[in-house]
């Protein structure tokens, strides 16, 4: 008997139920090898000799929507990971003629059935709360002792079944980081053709697993070698073997999978996880000897990749939003940033471009980049400066052009063209300064045309104290950010 596990009360108030009413229970799958790893399930499964109807005849709030007898029973936890709980029926699969669903489905009053239809080992074992039992059947907890990953019987029939599951094999040794066993790995190269029959959506979702893990690189790697990369992302392969110029260390497929496996290293979101994956996957298309540089050149590969991205993408049937800002992100990461060079409004047409809520993800791309050429810094000087000069361009506000309201809209208000239109710009600014959220059409024009009523010397006073101001609080404000940054 093994030591109790810590389940949640919402969990045991489901199997409680399905226990007093007779019917055996057991938690079963990804949860079970989550707690025996001491990790935190990311979802609750169940699985019982009840039928759909029975399971649901025992709950207040329930959902069946699906052919394979699973039940969503609602609890009233708010951790969405616990909200619902799925409970299916133990079950028996027919064939699978597509290597994607099976033909048939039969409910089965054995648990050891419903074990035998599992995936991998450590897919393969139930848990049975009130007594602390593991039944296990296919030496799951050998193999999760072993870090291994070895699917249920004869690897071969586990993917003529369900080709994602080769995939799905990457992904958990990744997100474990265990091995995958010798017979699986040979059974998934020998079968990788099967993956050109799953869904796009599938495939898709797998591989935003893999590029969340904590070792998306080495999964990449993996997928390549066992031959199954060519029926995710194509394109990536192109990029194998094309070496690049003398500020690279590693070809373009090594040089992306390095700068993905930074991005995961500093936790960053999926899409910065998407943009390091595929901004130079424009390379090979565009590489070119030059005789001048006695190098290679990669002219307008931004532009390229960005189209390419697009395509994988949308292939692979992301997000609309998401692949805006992937392909947005791909186009615009080679803005230049020599901080001796840039302006500030050159700064601030590169967060125009890809937008301010974009610009941090955009400098993190740029990280990523330069630790995938092999160069251990992530923030030497030049970098930090350059971000030193992309706060100083999102302080809101800097200039009079970012008021609500400019010379055009003070004239149509009778303003006549002269000095008088700066002064009152001046004048808004200063207020501004003081309160942000001031920075809107309906005040400014409020108080303009007020100040539009003063004498000029007035105004004018007004209006060079709010230039003085502005250069003060810039001045200050400068200051701070540069030490924030480190640099002067």
């Amino acid at each position: 008997m093994h030591e109790k596990l810590p389940v949640p009360k919402e969990v045991l108030i489901v199997y409680d139920a399905l226990a007093k009413a007779g019917f055996e229970a057991y938690l079963i799958g990804g949860c079970v090898r989550d707690l025996l790893l001491m990790k935190d399930p990311k979802d609750w499964d169940i699985t019982t000799n009840a039928k759909p109807e029975e399971i649901q005849a025992l709950f207040e709030e329930t959902f069946y929507e699906n052919k394979f007898g699973t039940v969503g029973v609602v609890t009233n936890s708010e951790n969405p990971r616990i909200k619902v709980i799925e409970v299916t029926p133990y079950r028996i699969e027919g064939k699978y003629s597509n290597a994607r669903h099976p033909d048939q489905i039969k409910f089965s009053s054995k648990l050891e059935d419903d074990l035998d239809r599992r995936d991998f080992t450590v897919n393969a074992m139930a848990y049975e709360p009130n007594t602390g039992e593991i039944i296990d059947t296919h030496r799951g907890q050998e193999d999760l002792a072993q870090h291994r990953i070895v699917t249920v019987g004869n690897p071969n029939e586990r993917f003529k079944e369900d080709a994602l599951r080769m995939l799905r094999a990457i992904r958990l040794s990744a997100e474990l980081d265990f091995v995958i066993e010798t017979k699986t790995a040979t059974a998934i190269a020998a079968d990788a053709a099967l993956l050109g029959k799953i869904s796009r959506e599938r495939i898709r979702d797998e591989l935003i697993r893999i590029l969340e893990s904590s070792r998306p690189m080495q999964a990449l790697y993996v997928t390549q070698k066992l031959g199954i990369l060519k029926y995710i992302i194509p394109e990536l392969e192109e990029g194998i073997g094309c070496d690049q110029n003398q500020a690279h260390s590693f070809d373009v497929f090594e040089h992306l999978l390095r700068s993905l496996q930074h991005a995961a290293d500093k936790n960053w979101p999926l899409d910065v996880r998407l943009a390091a994956l595929l901004h130079d996957i424009g390379k090979p298309a565009t590489r070119r000897w030059s005789d001048e540089k006695h190098d290679w050149t990669f002219h307008g590969h931004d532009v390229v990749g960005a189209r390419i991205a697009k395509r994988i993408l949308a292939n692979l049937r992301f997000p609309t939003d998401t692949i805006e800002k992937v392909v947005s992100l791909v186009r615009t990461h080679m803005f230049f940033a020599d901080p001796d060079l840039v302006t500030l409004s050159a700064v601030r047409r590169v967060i125009a471009k890809v937008g301010r809520e974009n610009i941090k993800e955009l400098l993190h791309l740029r990280i990523c980049d330069r630790i995938g050429t092999g160069r251990p810094k992530e923030q030497p000087f030049r970098l930090r400066k350059y971000m030193s000069m992309v706060d100083e361009a999102m302080r809101d506000p800097v200039s009079v052009s970012m008021l609500g309201i400019d010379g055009t809209n003070l004239i149509e208000m009778g303003e006549k063209p002269g000095p008088r239109i700066g002064w009152i710009l001046h004048a808004l600014l200063e207020e501004v300064l003081d309160d942000p959220k001031k920075n809107a059409e309906g005040y400014l024009k409020k108080r303009a045309s007020e100040f539009s009523k003063l004498q000029d010397a007035e105004l004018k006073k007004l209006g060079e104290a709010g230039k003085d101001r502005r250069s003060e609080e810039d001045e200050a404000a400068i200051q701070e950010l540069r030490k924030k940054h480190h640099v002067s």
